[in-house]
């Protein structure tokens, strides 16, 4: 199946920021009362074909975006090489591994549909296994509508510490993994807009 085949849960922007009033840029804490309030609507998602949405600002694709943190307080960060699936963000670093969501059969929340999907990302993408990501945690919200990928998409933010010795890149001709100590990046160049953006909120 093509990627673009792929059905995906998105929600209507209208929805998704209450007709702009809840509408951001930057990274958005979940103990924030517009957090909150953006958090509470994501059960009125919808899925579709994700190459119906790539293109379709009237809504956005929820990513699922997993900030790791290994026992020496170090985070994960990763270059993108050009055999990802994402031309437009080759050869970018970024602090966030995850991916498109999909609806999960039998789910009773949101919360859970969103914790099976990031699960299944850092399996996928670093081999973490499901029981050793039960402690992932939701911080917030992600969201850039300046460019033309940030405007159909919307990131929700997980942290996660993780033993660095469980970590390793399933597909290395996509990814590239380092460590890095958290407060020594100072220039943000080389980061997708999300990154930089999340690593001047924590830092």
């Amino acid at each position: 199946m093509s990627k673009f085949d792929e059905r995906i849960i998105v929600v209507p922007r209208n929805i998704l920021f209450d007709e702009e009033q809840n509408q951001f840029n930057g990274f958005l804490s979940n103990d924030s009362t517009k957090g909150q309030d953006i958090f509470n609507v994501l059960t009125n998602y919808e899925v579709k074909r994700r190459g119906d949405m790539e293109e379709d600002p009237s809504y956005k694709q929820l990513i699922s975006y997993c900030l790791l943190e290994n026992e020496d307080g170090q985070i994960l960060v990763y270059e993108r090489l050009s055999g990802g699936g994402e031309n437009r963000l080759h050869g970018q670093s970024s602090i966030g591994v995850g991916g498109h969501m999909n609806d999960v059969v039998g789910a009773d929340t949101i919360n859970e549909v969103l914790r099976t999907n990031a699960q299944r990302e850092l399996e996928e993408e670093v081999g973490l296994p499901t029981d050793k990501s039960q402690n992932l945690q939701y911080i917030g919200f992600i969201n850039d509508d300046t460019n033309e990928v940030g405007e159909v998409h919307l990131g929700v933010v997980f942290k996660i510490k993780v033993s660095s010795h469980d970590i390793e890149v399933q597909e290395t001709d996509t990814l590239k993994i380092k460590w890095i100590e958290q407060g020594s990046i100072d220039n943000y160049d080389d980061f997708e807009t999300w990154s930089s953006l999340i690593l001047e909120a924590i830092q």
